[in-house]
This record gives C-alpha cells, sequence and structure tokens, in this order.
C-alpha cells in the first residue's frame, strides 16, 4: 500500500509538472474599438496614437500590432493625454482632476507601458477649487508642462517629477493688471480655454481665455507681450507655422485671424468668418489651417452648424479652393488631428485627416481625389451593427483564405490605397502559425469575417442576408447623403450604423466549412440560409422550404413575430457567399442550434419547439421533431418580440426623425442620441432575454413543467456505433433545455444515387438525465477516446481516422455535470459534478488541442467549460477529471459570459463592451499577443515614411527640414512623413 501511495504520489508530481507545459492562462489582446472614448492624443516623434476612454483606460496604437494598454487605478475618465515632444512619456488628465505620467520601458527588447507619476495640484489655502480645476494642458518642448486652470491661473510644472515651478507661475491678477482699457472692466476671464507654443519662438505661449481674450506670453521675461481683444466666446486656437498668423474659433460658429506683431494690442480681428451664414450656429469647437504645394490652404473645422436646421449632426468640414465638403459622422466627435508630409524643400503639407468619434476611428486620405476613407488595420468598429453571436474556425485552408480576401477587395474599391498612415515602433511578435477567421453575426442580418489569426482583428468580409427577404428598407432612404447642390454639402463618413431596417434579420448561427467552403447562417424569425462561395456574381432565385416544427399539433397558438417574407424574383448576389437554400421554421422562432455536416449535405436546425434535418443536395426536409411540452406556453408567445416591436418603432420613428429633418429642415434637439442610448439598452435587455431566459433555474433537478423544456441548445452529427459494436452509421443527435437527448440514425443512399434517392432518418435512442438540466454539449469520442474529427478533416489528410475497432463513448454536457456514456447501450461510465462545491453552471462548452510548450509533437484533448461565475475549466478526455481552473470574466458580466467563443487550440473571444473582444488563452504553447519596442527619437530617425525608414541626404537631414519638423512636433496633432 505504501508503495502504491509512493507511486501515485510520483505520478501526480509528473501530470502536474505536465499540466504546466499544457495549460497557462494570460488574457492577450483586446480587439475592436475602445468603448466610450473620450480623449485623443498623437505623438509626431513616435507616430503613436493615443486613446484615453470614460473607464480610466488608455491605449497606444503604431504599425499594425504595435499596442499597448494602460489603466488608471482611479475610476475616472481620461479628458486629456499629451505626449512630451521627442519623448517616451506622455502625460493623461483625468476627470477628478489628477494628472498621470507613462512611460514606454523597455524590458527584455519588449516595451511595456507603464504608470510612474502622478499628481495633483494644490492651490493655497481655502481657494476655492476653481484655482487649481486643470482645463488646458500644453507640453512645452523645454520638458515643462503648462496647466491652465478654470480660475484662469497658469502653473508651470516640471516632468517627470511633478515639481511645481511656483516662481514661474502665471496668476490671472498679472493678467488683467495689464488688460488694455479699451477691454471694458475688470470682469472674469474664465477658465483658460487653449495653450499654445509659439512655433518659431519656444519662449512665447499665447493664452487663450473663455472670454475671448487672448494673451501672448513671454516665459523668459514673465510678461504679457501682445493682448488679442476678442469679444466671443473662445473655444480654440491655432497657430500657424509661420509664427505670425493666429486663428480663434469661437461658440457662435465663427472664427478669427490675427496677427502677432510689435504692437500691445490688437483689438480687431483681421478676418472673421462665420462659414455656414448669418443664422445661429453651433460653436465651432477645433480649427485648423494647414499649406499646401500649391494654391490655398485646408481649412478644417468641427462644429459650426446652423443650430435650427442641422444642430444634431457630428461634422468636420474640411474647405480647400472651391472644394467644401462637411464630413458627417454618425456620432459624436471626441478630437481630430491631421497627419501631414515634410518635403524635402521644407514645406508641410496635409495628407490625411485622422478623427476619432465616440463609435469608430476615420482617416481620410486628403491627396487623393474625392478625399476617400482609408481602411483602418485596427480600432476597426465590430459594433457598426450590434453584435448577435460569433464563430471561430482555426486552420483556414489557403485556397478559401485567398477566395474570401479577394472577395472583400472587391467589396473595398472605395477606399483609399494609400498606406496607413501611423507607423509608429516596431512589432515584434512572431508571424502566426496558422491562418484564422473569427465571424460575427449581426443585427441588421450581416456576417463580418475578420482575420482572427495575429494581434490585429482585420476585417476581410462582409456578407448580407438582407437581400433574400423584403425588409422596411426604403431604398431611397439615404437620409445622411447630401443631395447635390444642398447646403451644408454633406458627406457621410464611417461605418457605424447601429439601425437595424428590420431586426428579425439579426444573425444567431453560423457555421462554416472550411474544406467546402459551404456556410450557414440562422436568424432570428426561424430563417436558415445554405450557402457556397462563388468567386462570380449570379442571379438567382432561394426558394423556401418551409417546416412545421409543431407537425400540426392542436391547441398550440404562436404569439408571436412574422416570419420574414421571401422575395420570389431573381436577385443577383454579389461575388462571395451566395445562398442557394432557404429553410424557414414554423413558427418563426429564434433559431437556437445549427450544426452543417458538408460531406453528407445535411444541415440540422433548432429552435425552441423541435429540431429538424434538411437535405440541401436535394433541397428537400428530412425529418422534423417537435419537442415542445404542453407547458411551455412561453415558447409560444415568443419572449423577444415585445422588445423586437418595440425596437422596430424606435427605428421607424427615428427614420421619420430624419426625414422630416431632410425635408423641412426643422430642429429636433438629441433624438438621435437618446434613441440611440434606448436602443443600446435594449439591446442589453435582449441579449439577456436570448441567452438567459431558457437557463435562469435552480440548480436541484427540474419539474419537467419548466418553461423553454423544448428549447433545442446543441446539435451534433457523427459517425458511430447506433445499434451494434461492428457496424457504424451517421446519426444526429440534439440536446434539449429539459435535459432530453435525441438521437437519429441516417440512411444515405449510395453516392451515384445521392440525387435520385431520398435520405432517411428514423428515431433510435433517447435520453433524459435525471436532473433535467439543460443540455449544452454532446460529442462522441472515438476508441482512442479522441472526439471524432470534424467532416472532410480526414478527407483532407488534416485528421487521422477515428479509431473504430475500440469502443466509442457518447459525452453529454448539462449546466451540472459531464457524464460519459457507453455506445451503443448508452449506458453511464462516469460522470463529473460541477455543481456539488460552488453551484456553478456551464454557459459554454468547446473541444480544444492543447499542445506541450516543451515536446513539441505531444498534444493532449480537453474540454473548455466556461461557468455563470466565469471561471474557465479544462477537463481531461476521455477520464473526465479536472485538470485547471482559472477565474476570467466577473460574473456579473452576464453579456460577456454570453458572448464566449472558444478555438480549437485552446484560446478564446468574449465581449468585454459592445465593441471589444478580450482575447484569452489556456494554452501554453498558442499564445496571440503585442510584442512591440519603441524608441525614442533621440535614438533613431525620426521621420519615417511608408516606402523608406530614413530620410538621407548625404546622410543627414537638411538644416531647413530639422527647422520645420521641430517645429512642428512641438504641436499638438500634427503626424508628419517624409514626401520625396
Amino acid at each position: 500500500a505504501r508503495m502504491k501511495r509512493f507511486r501515485r504520489h510520483g505520478h501526480d508530481s509528473q501530470r502536474d509538472k505536465l499540466k504546466q507545459e499544457l495549460f497557462q492562462f494570460n488574457k492577450t489582446v483586446e480587439h475592436g474599438f475602445p468603448h466610450q472614448p473620450s480623449a485623443l492624443g498623437y505623438s509626431p516623434s513616435l507616430d503613436l496614437l493615443a486613446i484615453g476612454t470614460r473607464s480610466g483606460a488608455i491605449k497606444l496604437y503604431g504599425a499594425p500590432g504595435v499596442e499597448f494598454m494602460g489603466l488608471h487605478d482611479e475610476n475616472a475618465a481620461v479628458t486629456q493625454v499629451h505626449f512630451l515632444p521627442n519623448e517616451l512619456e506622455l502625460v493623461t488628465l483625468l476627470d477628478d482632476n489628477s494628472l498621470h505620467m507613462w512611460t514606454l520601458r523597455a524590458h527584455n527588447s519588449v516595451s511595456e507601458l507603464l504608470e510612474v507619476g502622478r499628481f495633483t495640484l494644490t492651490g493655497p489655502p481655502g481657494a476655492p477649487p476653481s484655482v487649481t480645476r486643470v482645463t488646458s494642458v500644453l507640453a512645452l518642448s523645454s520638458g515643462e508642462l503648462l496647466l491652465g486652470t478654470e480660475g484662469g491661473h497658469v502653473f508651470v510644472v516640471e516632468v517627470p517629477g511633478f515639481r511645481e515651478l511656483e516662481e514661474r507661475n502665471i496668476s490671472v491678477e498679472d493678467i488683467q493688471k495689464r488688460i488694455p482699457e479699451e477691454y471694458g472692466p475688470r470682469r472674469n476671464l474664465e477658465c483658460v480655454e487653449a495653450l499654445q507654443e509659439n512655433p518659431r519662438n519656444p519662449q512665447q505661449v499665447l493664452i487663450g481665455y473663455g472670454r475671448g481674450l487672448m494673451v501672448l506670453w513671454d516665459l523668459q521675461k514673465k510678461c504679457a507681450v501682445q493682448h488679442f481683444l476678442g469679444t466671443q466666446q473662445l473655444e480654440s486656437v491655432w497657430w500657424m507655422e509661420d509664427g505670425i498668423t493666429i486663428i480663434s474659433s469661437h461658440s457662435d460658429g465663427s472664427y478669427c485671424h490675427w496677427s502677432v506683431s510689435e504692437e500691445d494690442v490688437q483689438s480687431q480681428p483681421n478676418k472673421q468668418e462665420t462659414p455656414y451664414g448669418s443664422f445661429p450656429c453651433k460653436a465651432i469647437s477645433k480649427i485648423l489651417q494647414l499649406p499646401t504645394k500649391q494654391g490655398p490652404p485646408y481649412l478644417i473645422f468641427s462644429g459650426g452648424m446652423p443650430r435650427a436646421s442641422y444642430g444634431d449632426r457630428h461634422c468636420i468640414s474640411v474647405i480647400h479652393s472651391k472644394t467644401h465638403i462637411a464630413l458627417d459622422f454618425t456620432s459624436r466627435i471626441i478630437d481630430f488631428f491631421e497627419s501631414c508630409f515634410v518635403s524635402l524643400n521644407a514645406c508641410v503639407y496635409p495628407s490625411a485627416l485622422v478623427v476619432l468619434v465616440e463609435e469608430e476611428l476615420v482617416v481620410v486620405d486628403l491627396q487623393s481625389e474625392g478625399w476617400p476613407v482609408i481602411q483602418t488595420p485596427y480600432l476597426v468598429p465590430l459594433h457598426c451593427s450590434a453584435i448577435t453571436c460569433s464563430h471561430h474556425v482555426s486552420s483556414i485552408p489557403l485556397k478559401l483564405w485567398e477566395r474570401v480576401l479577394a472577395t472583400g477587395e472587391l467589396q473595398n474599391t472605395h477606399y483609399s490605397r494609400k498606406p496607413w498612415p501611423i507607423n509608429g515602433g516596431k512589432n515584434l511578435a512572431p508571424d502566426p502559425p496558422q491562418r484564422d477567421l473569427l465571424l460575427t453575426g449581426h443585427e441588421d442580418g450581416t456576417v463580418r469575417f475578420w482575420d482572427a489569426s495575429g494581434v490585429c482583428l482585420y476585417p476581410m468580409y462582409k456578407l448580407s442576408t438582407a437581400g433574400v427577404f423584403h425588409t422596411d428598407a426604403d431604398p431611397n432612404d439615404n437620409m445622411n447623403q447630401g443631395a447635390e447642390g444642398e447646403w451644408p454639402p454633406f458627406r457621410k463618413v464611417g461605418c457605424f450604423d447601429p439601425y437595424s431596417d428590420d431586426p428579425r434579420l439579426g444573425v444567431q448561427k453560423i457555421h462554416l466549412c472550411k474544406y467546402s467552403g459551404y456556410l450557414t447562417v440562422a436568424g432570428t424569425a426561424g430563417q436558415v440560409l445554405v450557402m457556397e462561395l462563388n468567386d462570380e456574381a449570379a442571379e438567382q432565385t432561394v426558394e423556401a422550404t418551409v417546416v412545421d416544427l409543431l407537425q400540426g399539433q392542436e391547441g398550440f397558438r404562436w404569439k408571436g413575430q412574422a416570419r420574414l417574407d421571401v422575395r420570389h424574383e431573381p436577385v443577383t448576389f454579389p461575388p462571395g457567399f451566395q445562398p442557394f437554400a432557404l429553410v424557414q421554421c414554423l413558427p418563426p422562432a429564434v433559431v437556437t442550434a445549427i450544426a452543417l455536416h458538408s460531406e453528407w449535405k445535411l444541415v440540422a436546425f433548432g429552435t425552441s419547439h423541435g429540431f429538424g434535418l434538411y437535405d440541401y443536395q436535394q433541397r428537400t426536409n428530412i425529418m422534423v421533431r417537435c419537442t415542445l411540452n404542453p407547458s411551455d406556453q412561453l415558447a409560444l408567445e415568443g419572449p423577444l418580440s415585445r422588445v423586437k416591436s418595440i425596437k422596430k418603432s424606435l427605428r421607424q420613428s427615428f427614420r421619420r426623425i430624419r426625414r422630416s429633418r431632410v425635408s423641412m429642415r426643422k430642429h429636433h434637439g438629441n433624438n438621435a442620441a437618446k434613441l440611440q442610448e434606448i436602443n443600446a439598452r435594449l439591446d442589453a435587455e435582449n441579449l439577456q432575454d436570448m441567452e438567459l431566459a431558457p437557463v435562469q433555474r435552480k440548480i436541484e433537478a427540474r419539474s419537467s413543467d419548466d418553461s423553454f423544456t423544448g428549447l433545442v441548445r446543441t446539435l451534433y452529427f457523427a459517425d458511430s456505433f447506433m445499434s451494434d459494436g461492428g457496424h457504424s452509421t451517421p446519426s444526429l443527435w440534439a440536446g434539449t433545455n429539459g435535459g432530453a437527448v435525441f438521437a437519429y440514425v441516417i440512411r444515405l443512399p449510395p453516392v451515384e444515387r445521392r440525387m435520385e434517392d431520398k435520405v432517411t432518418a428514423h428515431p433510435a435512442k433517447e435520453i433524459q438525465l435525471m436532473h433535467r438540466a439543460p443540455v449544452v454539449g454532446l460529442a462522441i469520442l472515438d476508441g482512442r477516446g479522441a472526439p471524432l474529427p470534424e467532416p472532410l478533416e480526414v478527407a483532407h489528410d488534416l485528421a487521422r481516422s477515428p479509431d473504430m475497432l475500440g469502443s466509442h463513448h457518447l459525452l453529454v454536457v448539462s449546466e451540472e455535470q459531464i457524464k460519459l456514456f457507453t455506445l451503443p447501450k448508452v449506458s453511464a461510465k462516469t460522470k463529473l459534478k460541477l455543481t456539488a462545491t460552488d453551484g456553478s453552471r456551464v454557459r459554454r462548452v468547446g473541444v480544444a488541442s492543447f499542445g506541450s510548450s516543451r515536446v513539441e509533437d505531444y498534444s493532449e484533448s480537453g474540454l473548455v467549460v466556461l461557468t455563470n461565475l466565469g471561471d474557465l475549466h479544462v477537463v481531461s478526455l476521455p477520464a473526465i477529471k479536472m485538470q485547471v481552473h482559472y477565474p476570467c470574466i466577473r460574473r456579473e458580466d452576464v453579456s460577456g459570459i454570453a458572448s464566449c467563443v472558444f478555438t480549437k487550440h485552446g484560446q478564446g473571444f468574449y465581449l468585454i463592451s459592445p465593441s471589444e473582444f478580450e482575447r484569452f488563452s489556456l494554452s501554453a504553447r498558442c499564445l496571440v499577443e503585442p510584442r512591440s519596442l519603441v524608441e525614442s527619437s533621440n535614438s533613431k530617425a525620426p521621420i519615417s515614411t511608408s516606402n523608406t525608414n530614413q530620410t538621407q541626404q548625404d546622410g543627414r537631414l537638411t538644416e531647413d527640414s530639422r527647422s520645420v519638423w521641430s517645429c512642428l512636433t512641438k504641436r499638438h496633432g500634427c503626424s508628419l512623413q517624409l514626401s520625396f
């Protein structure tokens, strides 16, 4: 007995060591667009973009793959981000008035974003908070910070130590003493609205006050040099590169030109203009003016729209020569900056406009005709339409990958061909070992294909299912596009559009066969589309096969939504995935499960009423099984119908508002923002209804009277032993919310008779779990204990043939336990209870392969489980023993848990916000994470281009170019590149 214990202890130690080589939990990267961005910063010398959020996150982006993230300890919004000129540091200002210093520090040849200091201004005892509340920040080229405050004071702070230089502070009293008499009595100047450094003289700064006064201050002499007596509320200032011309923008929608001169006072601007007429206009919150190679400059400003007619528009106007366009965004503008290039004759010219709005990042190419948008390689808004489901496919064959990529390029011809303008840092991450796709289904009926192989989640292709149906959309309902000759000249930009034409189009389930190119997409109103990849456009009619899942049972009346109206006329489908078969379930409830077997040419589908089997080669239905319990009244009422109808009426109301705004030019206040907020709240409720209603139940044994017991949770195809251990047959397995498992034997005709003879399916087995917990996963293990390979996987020599000599086992995963049954007798062999200790319930399950980080050719299959507590578990197969568990998602994050999807190699994705996926890994071998190095401009050539890494002219920059670079890198928001 002692020897046995010793052997077991040694074995356990060996197993523990192997676990460390197989399993390791890491949250690796966040894909998508930051939720609720609140600040934008840019470093021309590092060529890095920074975004701060309302939750206190700070994210840095450079060249594709170069990403950094930090999180403030304080639960406060980031209001401003400023890089120190030519340094690896940046400063953030939070809405709790604290300042934070961050640095990019190299460790093991990889840069890390670290917080290295924090600071809060303290005023004299008894002073009101306005004295030290920071409203404006300027990072001087000398390495100090100027902090303008609500009380009108300007504090000078030394960095990185955050030491206040009291002797250099500029008090509002000093300014008021020198205000010219003609400006009126010494009234309150209001807050410091703007701070700008003279691009030609770093000893001079411009201080702009909210009341309109601007003061040119000499830091060395500690005195005012010139006063600009503006009378309108000041919003922003822009100092031209010549150091002479200053442009100020104001709250009445006007902007003014001022000149720096020897005179002490300029009482009137050189020029004052209101771009959008004499009617009351909204404030111009920011303005830039940029020179060009030839002709007039670019004038770029945000806001300024006529208040009555277009006060709710989010616009940036670009004026160049006779071209005037108002870029119209679908969400609020946070900030913007211009990307410029420097020619060898030291001239600075704009190349692109980078705009951060609340829901996306938009980059406009100013050098190409028509000013097209440049496709973003990261920060893509995943939530252009709300995400309703996800599907991950690993190891895509090269042929399919190239076809999807080519199809996506055909869709993107409207994008600019210019390279991405932000290219800071070096991406040191290794090339992805395989090609992976992440497919996301959306509320508007689209499916988007993303390259999920590496750090950047890159958009490849977008598929729309709406063309198959008649919807509520009006073909002429293009309210955001300006009509010919309309004033202001609007042009819609960006892709964020959360308003679905018909919520029944929402995609609920996706399955892609990577070997055959067949795709199945199932929706909210019982529609199941089967698609095939076609490289050419095709005109065809999609005929619907109507399947009655109630099988004519009496006494049941559907009270939910109506089914979608299918187009009976031929429809032209663009190149890409094109539908050729449609199954319409009746009642038209949400499709809750699908399975695709492309080798057998079969699709299985399930709803809250039952499941069916469809032959998409012969385009006929094979069988139907109603799983509805007589007490399942909620399944007949359609739990989503009320939510959906509310959302539909809101969208119709919103479209009416937009139509009347265009035709009648009436002001509707903040209707769009309010409706957007309501829709967001309904989206959250909708997700909870979809994911939680079927599974909100107690841990103890269920009653058959519980609601939704007939809802089909999982479907599974397998070739295994159903009647005896000597002959395997194709089969379909279905698991329901009431703990029932149904198995059907499928009879396939010979290949040569496949189109003539019918496929048949007959009931073979039925299992009822004693505890009646919902069945969330099914799998069959072969004689070696390995999960059966995917359809066509063996035929493509990408998996070894399953062991058909040994006994097969059925793996049933319910919310509460994992149970193994023998086949074909279906007798329980072993089980693992998850609810025995902490009461957790299984929400997501998947089978993954875990490779050893030490031995290249060793791997194990494991069952990955996510619980309602947000914990991840890995369970060994076929032993059904717990291996590791890790906390991953907060238990309160119901949406995140519901959205989780696993990969075949031990990674996963879940939504941390409507617009962001968190990527995690359970594998010690497979890890996708950013590895980047950023060097300061002191250690590398500071100017970069898309074609060359450094400027060469006798091995160095010209002195004129150095001068221009020195001036412009001090400016907030100017990206520089060299032009040859």
